[in-house]
């Protein structure tokens, strides 16, 4: 196939183009096949062929006029078969007739099982010049090599045996989700082999796949020490803040996920009364409950579970942040997420499918963004920069001035309205400011207003004695909960 000369004069027009490293030395052996495995590992992830061209000038990109010979032809074709470059990449090498001369260009194929090393050296593309790979680099191109052959979900736990795996949960909790009844009923498999149709164990080696134990597994950690969630929240805006609570996520995924949405649902969503008139409130949600689980069950699907650290889920006063091992994936890149994506465990995202956590219609952040505006948290904001991590941002709602003016009104109205008892200015601060955050502690309120703990406690006293507002829960967990009607 002859190479595109008008594909090689737009490259050399393109000074600042990493697809392409223009020379005119003609034995510099050492920098051709350095070039040839920068382009192979294509780090980039462009998917597409890069370009050595030999006759051009690097910094202007003009083509100089030098003679190309056959000799030097085969030259650049024996450096594929020298041994220096391993694996041999995909190349083909053609002179190419141009309007200011000829030129030597050898088309490298990105490789399908990066990372390609020369000398033992692995280079990589960085902007319009090469490198050699850092251990970010190499980590990303190995990933690469992976997304090609078998995901880390499906290669075999050798450690483990069928007694590692509760049975029990897999075939009561797990198949009845995955198969019809009727098909079950006929299905007169061993338990390996039902595992094995569905990518949790391999009978080769008679043991379960890493999918089995993250799905199943009676002792997960001891596989995979950082197959865990772990949950923080800071007092503030900061991890300098006081640790207010902390909980680990520990287990197989069939246990830990269930937990995992009665914890969003019922601790962190935080459904909140405000009063916009006498007889009527609305609910206001801190953080929506599908939109925040979703944006976890995301981060379980596309970690990388050979990493040591644990998927962090931190709540501050502002914002929830989590972060998971394992940067963006395959033909996932910085400049096409959220639209294209793709799974760094496949046997893991069709099981969290399976039991109705995530779609596999790429649709999920696209939702995840709808739910949020619409809630008034913003849009979720996406740290792309962190290379072996991933983390997402998700604001906590805020009510904006008019809101916030409908909820003063309300107040003065419920309070002027009340006949049996007359609220102060005071009263009705702490008051408007329980109704502002249903969760807001005694050490808030202080400081909220900066009133003595005793005062404060008086003041909360006469609210309950009046029926304004009732505590459900503890008080270092519980939350307020603002009468419907204080004219009955």
């Amino acid at each position: 196939m002859a190479i595109d000369k008008n594909t090689i004069q737009s490259l050399l027009n393109d000074i600042e183009s990493d697809r392409a490293e223009r020379t005119i030395s003609v034995n510099n052996t050492d920098k051709f096949g350095q070039a040839i495995c920068a382009f192979a590992n294509d780090l980039p992830n462009h998917g597409k062929p890069g370009y050595l061209i030999i006759g051009a000038d690097d910094k202007t990109g003009k083509v100089i006029g030098l003679n190309i010979t056959d000799e030097l032809l085969k030259n650049l074709s024996a450096i594929r078969t020298d041994g220096n470059v391993q694996p041999q990449p995909s190349m083909i090498v053609q002179k190419v007739e141009l309007a200011d001369g000829d030129v030597a260009v050898v088309e490298v194929q990105p490789s399908q099982f990066p990372p390609i090393r020369y000398k033992g050296q692995i280079w990589v593309r960085i902007g319009p010049r090469k490198g050699v790979a850092n251990e970010q680099d190499e980590k990303i191109l190995i990933e690469k090599r992976n997304s090609q052959a078998l995901t880390y979900d499906a290669l075999p736990c050798l450690r483990a045996t069928i007694d590692d795996i509760d049975t029990q949960l897999f075939f009561n909790g797990y198949l009845p989700k995955a198969f019809p009844a009727d098909v079950l009923k006929d299905d007169k498999r061993d338990i390996k082999h039902q595992m094995q149709s569905l990518g949790f164990f391999d009978t080769r080696f008679d043991c379960p796949t890493n999918a089995g134990i993250i799905m199943f597994g009676n002792n997960v950690e001891r596989f995979l020490p950082g197959a865990y969630i772990q949950y923080v929240k800071f007092r503030g805006k900061g991890k300098g803040g006081e640790v207010e609570r902390e909980y680990k996520f520990s287990g197989n995924l069939m246990k830990v996920l269930y937990q995992l949405d009665t914890f969003v649902d019922t601790t962190i969503t935080n459904r909140r009364p405000v009063p916009v008139s006498v007889l009527r409130e609305e609910t206001i949600v801190d953080y929506p409950h599908w939109a925040t689980r979703e944006l976890l069950m995301n981060s379980i699907c596309h970690r990388t579970y050979d990493s040591n650290g644990p998927i962090q889920f931190y709540q501050y006063d502002d914002r929830i942040e989590i972060l998971n091992h394992g940067g963006l994936y395959g033909k996932a890149n910085a400049d096409n997420f959220p639209n294209v994506n793709d799974y760094r465990n496949t046997i893991i995202a069709e099981a969290l499918r399976v039991l109705g956590f995530v779609n596999r219609f790429s649709r999920g952040v696209q939702r995840v963004e709808n739910d949020l505006l619409e809630n008034g948290n913003g849009k979720p904001e996406f740290d792309l920069s962190l290379g072996t991590a991933f983390k997402v941002i998700e604001r906590k709602a805020h009510m904006d001035e008019t809101e916030n003016e409908t909820v003063n009104e309300t107040v003065n109205e419920i309070a002027n309205s009340a006949s049996k008892f007359s609220l102060s200015d005071t009263h009705k601060k702490l008051f408007h400011l329980i109704c502002m955050d249903n969760t807001i502690t005694y050490a808030g309120l202080i400081n909220a207003t900066g009133l003595s703990r005793g005062h404060v406690a008086r003041i909360i006293s006469d609210l309950k004695d009046n029926g304004y507002i009732v505590r459900k829960g503890s008080d270092k967990s519980g939350n307020w909960e603002i009468r419907k009607s204080l004219t009955d």
